[in-house]
């Protein structure tokens, strides 16, 4: 992990540019991995605001003598992205759409626009870039050119290559140019042109090699492996120079601006889910299922689904589309008119008919065709196969998948022999491995599970990744079949092309790039790839001994499993999404790595193997890099591979109280249960920060709660439970939780609590704490807030003391916050693993959870009648987090004709503290102007505004200027409507 300094280019790029220039460890600690295996540190960082400032900070590396590396959205799974060099991210701001021209069907584009919100910006105009790479989410488009990148789909729609009209770069010794159509004698280039000597020698490169590559260059359509020297053999038709730019990996030029070929959108889809008793036969059967003509064939393996199984997110998916137990299923599918689809999905049910499969058979031939018609569907089903690597890497244990043979690609007639092949290379070698994606290029990715903090693993990944390359040479295919070359592949290239051709993929690079200024050690003159001192687990790598203060159970290493679960983090890249659920809001606002899951999880991981100096999970910096974190729990459900910061930041804040101690902030803010029930008495003077000019900005001052922001109003009128239980006493019994801030805030909503509870039948139990003590109970979430995991403990066993006898005999405990709330299914069983919090997290139930689960078994029952036309509802990130959104909308949608539309939104920005906290106001504000607030203030003004959460609903009045309600008080008002209707009919009567 060390790194040459660079003092005089950290200043340099300072005085000289806007964007960031980073040169400190932890910021070049998150840029030293992607994807793959490795780690290397970086000299710098340097994020420029304009493609001009890309320009200047290349230039003042080449002067200062520093190699540059160009990254996006580091999702590399090869070491592409990492170098001991200055790395230049564009992902941040060079991603402007330069032009587009839609009647051409073609665009101009900077390297950092990621390919789905490029698709966004295109669909308007019924076009869309179809290079669909799994990580389209936080992939850019400069990457993927770099890459060479494929997709699911390149069946139809080919490869970057295939996309990419041109390339505008910036050559080694600084010089610009255009690459892009000539014809085969340059003809059409000018003279004068700065390109012009440089394409004769690269045309004359192509010349003298052309009988070589016709000879070794793998015949099928996935090779991106070495340099594309085909693009150089004379053609009669031309020569497009931006295509030794393709799949160069940003070791031949910087690309400043990339044009691309746009295709329309694809119509309807159908998808044939192909059910295969046996691998060997969906492996076999791909290359008749082909000639149907799909637009995709991608496969997904009994391991696969089964780990998909294991993730909340996937589960609900896999129940529509799998039947019984496969050991494959291959996903065909069609994108025609809507009358062809149908005609293609029955020729496919009969392909497989004719091929020996069926429903009724046993065995190898057990299988047949599941129908996936529904869009919602599809596009879930796509989630579940493009997460395929991310699902894979969720695997607990030591071992995990690794890359390094997974990209090979070989003739579809060869598929079934090669994956049979390779799966006894694996068995010799004591591991196994699981496949997945693009049955229909023979393009399989495959991981075998091995540990590489271990030699004996290390040398097991040699000795495969020699066989298996043989093997690909026997069959004619491609060793490098999609995600570049990088440390991984770059030092078989010899072998695989021969010597001529490795020498001629040097002389490209030389002719370039003579000094090796640009990305080194890639593609040609690589290191070893199994070189353990380039591992991000080096065998160095040491994790000293932890004292955490949750249960980690299920993860491995020190801290009683807090390590692995650290280092679950693949770095793929996922939270890094700007759109769809809620991973990672803060990112979605800053766009920096420091903001981000994978960001803070790297940052966390280098703490604790002392990579970041002495007491760095406590420091300032680490404080730093987790501030923007909001707890939200998106990557508790979102993160494939499971990496739960909220919980992780626990630890570090944990460390930093008993460290450092905290400050008056955080004192308030943990205490609030304590001295809540005080504060009520006089709520005149708690709220004269509010109302008393000058307060705000001392409270500022002295307590760091923004004046900009009006904090919670105390009322002396707090809820109090007055009997044990109220409601029928035959009725079937619950438990209602009243958390600190419905208690002392908002107590309507525990009012309107009970009266739709025993309005609908049941006995509503509101036991004392079994202490004695006249404190409500709480769940401890505001200590945890502060690392002050003792304090909270307290509560928590407050909180199962007192339940125990309720729980011990099935009573569902309810309750309304949902941060509250679900602390009882997430943190009480972390900090006081057993069974008494076992089964208290079993029966913790949301309010609305709890009526749908009665409402599913028939037994709830409650008049209602209509209160409003429209409910625009929002939900609490810690309800999405647990899959509780769909019981939210279930329960709302109980009131007549009430018409429920869900705001698509991540967090609404006010995370507990987080949203008043002077430090990190301007980034709760931007994470509701995201898309919260604008849907709140186009919302018509006779619309409920529907929020369960506390906190969101402070932000939608701080925001917007409307009042938002919790579900229960809607469902409450309806039931008061019914009665009134109800009394009125009986008056008429009478």
């Amino acid at each position: 992990m060390t790194a040459r300094l660079a003092p005089g280019l950290e200043r340099r790029l300072k005085a000289e540019l806007s964007g960031d220039v980073w040169f400190d460890r932890f910021n070049r600690g998150r840029y030293a991995t992607d994807a793959s295996f490795y780690q290397i540190m970086p000299v710098g960082v340097v994020v420029p605001r304009t493609v001009e400032e890309a320009e200047r900070a290349i230039a003042l590396a080449r002067a200062e003598g520093i190699p540059v590396t160009a990254r996006g959205g580091g999702t590399s799974q090869c070491g592409q992205t990492i170098n001991q060099s200055l790395i230049v991210d564009g992902s941040k701001h060079l991603n402007r759409i330069v032009e587009l021209d839609v009647e051409g069907r073609r665009c101009v584009v900077e390297p950092g626009v990621v390919l789905d919100d490029l698709n966004r910006a295109l669909k308007p105009h019924g076009l869309w870039f179809p290079v669909d790479v799994s990580t389209a989410s936080r992939a850019t488009i400069g990457g993927m050119a770099g890459n060479n990148s494929c997709g699911g789909r390149s069946l139809r729609y080919g490869t970057m290559r295939d996309n990419v009209l041109s390339i505008d770069a910036v050559l080694a010794d600084g010089t610009p140019g255009h690459f892009g159509p000539v014809d085969h004698n340059l003809a059409g280039l000018p003279v004068d042109s700065p390109l012009a000597p440089l394409a004769r020698d690269l045309l004359d490169i192509g010349r003298r090699e052309a009988g070589e590559v016709a000879a070794r260059f793998p015949q099928v359509q996935r090779r991106v492996g070495g340099y594309n020297l085909d693009a150089l053999v004379p053609d009669e038709r031309g020569t497009n120079l931006a295509h030794i730019l393709v799949g160069s990996e940003g070791t031949l030029a910087y690309s400043t601006r990339v044009e691309l070929k746009l295709w329309p959108l694809i119509g309807k889809k159908v998808i044939g889910a192909c059910h295969f008793g046996s691998f060997y036969a969906a492996m076999d059967a791909a290359q008749h299922l082909v000639k149907l003509k799909p637009i995709a064939v991608e496969l997904v393996d009994s391991t696969l689904l089964a780990l998909a199984s294991e993730i909340p997110m996937f589960q609900a998916t896999l129940k529509q589309f799998v039947q019984g137990r496969p050991e494959a299923i291959l996903l065909v599918e069609f994108a025609e008119d809507e009358a062809e689809n149908e005609r293609r999905l029955k020729l496919l049910a009969d392909t497989m008919g004719d091929l020996g499969f069926g429903w009724d058979r046993d065995g190898a031939r057990w299988g047949g065709v599941v129908p996936v018609r529904e869009a919602g569907l599809q596009a879930a089903i796509a989630d579940v196969r493009t997460s395929g690597l991310n699902i894979m890497m969720s695997m607990k244990q030591a071992g995990k998948p690794v890359s390094f043979v997974e990209d090979c690609a070989v003739p579809l007639e060869h598929l079934a022999d090669y994956t049979a092949r390779l799966t006894q290379v694996f068995e010799k070698h004591g591991t196994r491995g699981t496949w997945y994606a693009h049955a229909s290029e023979g393009c399989l990715h495959v991981r075998p599970v091995l540990n590489l903090r271990q030699e004996k693993d290390v040398k097991a990944m040699r000795a495969i990744a020699e066989d298996a390359f043989a093997m690909v040479r026997d069959y004619k295919g491609s060793h490098s079949g999609e995600h570049g070359d990088g440390i991984v592949r770059s030092e078989f290239h010899e072998a695989m092309f021969g010597s001529r051709l490795v020498r001629a993929f040097e002389a490209v690079k030389d002719r370039f790039d003579p000094a090796g200024f640009y990305n080194p050690g890639k593609i040609v003159r690589a290191p070893k790839f199994d070189d353990r001192s380039l591992f991000r687990y080096a065998p160095d790598y040491k994790v000293e001994p932890i004292r955490a203060v949750l249960d980690w159970t299920g993860y491995s290493g020190e801290g009683g499993g807090l390590q692995g679960a650290i280092e679950m983090c693949n770095n793929n890249g996922a939270c890094r999404k700007a759109a769809g659920g809620v991973m990672c809001p803060s990112y979605r606002v800053t766009r920096n790595e420091r903001d981000v899951t994978r960001g803070r999880a790297n940052t966390l991981r280098l703490a604790i193997s002392g990579r970041l100096g002495p007491d760095a999970l406590a420091s300032d910096e680490m404080m730093e890099t987790l501030k923007l974190c909001v707890s939200c729990k998106g990557c508790r459900r979102e993160c494939p591979t499971g990496v739960d910061m909220a919980r992780m930041k626990i630890e570090a804040l944990a460390a930093r109280a008993k460290s450092r101690g905290i400050d008056l902030h955080q004192r308030l803010v943990a205490y609030l249960p304590r001295y809540a029930g005080l504060a009520a008495r006089v709520p005149w003077l708690m709220n004269l920060r509010d109302r008393l000019p000058g307060a705000a900005k001392l409270s500022e001052k002295l307590a760091q709660f923004s004046a900009r922001r009006s904090l919670p109003r105390w009322r002396s009128d707090g809820f109090r439970e007055d009997a044990l239980a109220v409601g029928p006493v035959d009725g079937r019994e619950v438990v209602l939780f009243a958390d600190t801030f419905n208690r002392w805030f908002e107590s309507e909503n525990l009012d309107a609590a009970l009266t739709v509870l025993t309005a609908a039948g049941y006995r509503v139990h509101l036991p004392r704490p079994v202490d004695g003590r006249s404190q409500p109970l709480c769940c401890g979430r505001t200590f945890l807030s502060a690392g002050l995991v003792d304090e909270a403990r307290a509560e928590a066993a407050r909180v199962i003391d007192t339940y125990a006898p309720f729980v011990e005999r099935g009573v569902p405990v309810i309750g309304l916050e949902p941060s509250c709330l679900l602390a009882f299914r997430d943190e009480l069983p972390a900090m006081l693993p057993g069974e008494p919090a076992q089964r208290l997290a079993a029966h913790a139930l949301l309010i609305e959870e709890f009526i749908a689960r009665e409402i599913d078994a028939g037994r709830f029952q409650l008049p209602l009648a209509s209160v409003a036309d429209t409910a625009l509802l929002h939900g609490h990130c810690h309800q999405k987090s647990f899959g509780a959104m769909g019981a939210v909308e279930k329960a709302l949608r109980l009131v007549p004709g009430l018409a429920v539309e869900v705001v698509e939104s991540s967090c609404c920005g006010m995370a507990g503290a987080f949203g008043y906290h002077t430090e990190t106001i301007d980034t709760s504000l931007a994470m509701a102007e995201l898309s919260l607030l604008p849907a709140v203030r186009k919302a018509p003004a006779d619309a409920l505004v529907v929020a369960d959460g506390t906190s969101c609903r402070h932000q939608i009045h701080d925001g917007a200027a409307r009042e938002a309600v919790h579900v229960v008080r809607v469902l409450a008002a309806s039931v008061t409507a019914a009665r009134a209707r109800r009394e009125q009919r009986l008056e008429a009567a009478e």
